[in-house]
């Protein structure tokens, strides 16, 4: 099972970071650890959404098209 999951900082709330992981609180415990480098800086982080894939490549799409501008309008607006 692949998880796409957003983020949202607690310290700044227009902060969203989206990802995909197989482990969602293993992954959500390194962003708060301040291990990765594109969240590190404005942690702590709350999960806001994720969405269960069983199939990896559906996944990885998702999160690709969240990362997209239409699917930043489409998280924004809906997630």
């Amino acid at each position: 099972m692949k998880y796409v999951y957003i983020l949202r900082s607690l310290t700044d709330i227009e902060r969203h970071y989206v990802g995909v992981t197989g482990d969602l609180r293993a992954r959500l415990e390194k962003h708060n650890a301040e291990e990765v480098s594109h969240t590190s800086k404005y942690g702590p982080w709350a999960i806001k959404t994720y969405i269960a894939f069983s199939d990896e490549a559906q996944a990885f799409a998702f999160e690709k098209y969240l990362k997209s501008p239409s699917g930043r309008a489409f998280s924004k607006k809906r997630l």
